[in-house]
């Protein structure tokens, strides 16, 4: 995806992202996955948002659009976010699962699961672990590189769903977090 798709407000990216395919390149393994859910982390007005409890430990945020921001969560999984908005605004999108595609067979290695697992890159610490990514993969460029998103393989013929993020305990009230209705991809959790 170009630059100027990140270049909007997280909830407008995130929407969009639903359907554009995630690609990990790592050596000679290559991995990706149809996006089917996501939730938008907005400026200090969202209390869940990095942006409210940890200002300006995370430069990134605050960051031109386009950009992965990858932080270990609880010390315990790794989480993928896609930067959104002109440097200073901040927000980010984080990507919760997906429709694995590719390198199916090197995704169930990592998480340690048959390749037939039903949510294979579900949730966002299996899908780090799905795609091999890191700490490492912080600032990574998402518009070109060994860690891009593409933009959909399909039409987006699919009805988006909307409701509260998972796991949190501000702001619990936004509805901001998007899926592809009914897939079989999307992690457990609330659904509304």
């Amino acid at each position: 995806m170009p630059r100027a798709f990140y270049l909007r407000s997280a909830p407008v990216v995130a929407r969009d992202l639903l359907g554009c395919i995630v690609v990990s390149q790592r050596s000679r393994a290559r991995t990706s996955g149809r996006i089917v859910e996501v939730e938008a982390y907005l400026g200090p007005e969202d209390e869940a948002s990095h942006a409210a409890f940890r200002p300006g430990s995370h430069h990134l945020f605050y960051g031109v659009g386009g950009h992965a921001y990858v932080y270990l969560n609880y010390g315990v999984h790794h989480c993928l976010n896609a930067i959104t908005n002109p440097a200073g605004r901040p927000g980010c999108v984080l990507i919760r699962a997906l429709e694995p595609l590719e390198g199916i067979g090197t995704m169930a290695r990592r998480r340690g699961v048959s390749a037939d697992a039903r949510r294979l890159a579900s949730g966002p610490g299996n899908l780090t672990r799905a795609l091999g990514l890191s700490l490492h993969d912080n600032g990574a460029d998402l518009t070109r590189g060994s860690l891009v998103i593409l933009p959909p393989d399909r039409p987006r013929e699919f009805r988006i769903a909307r409701g509260r993020r998972i796991g949190i305990t501000r702001s619990i009230e936004l509805p901001l977090r998007f899926w592809i209705a009914g897939h079989p991809s999307v992690s457990a959790g609330p659904r509304r």
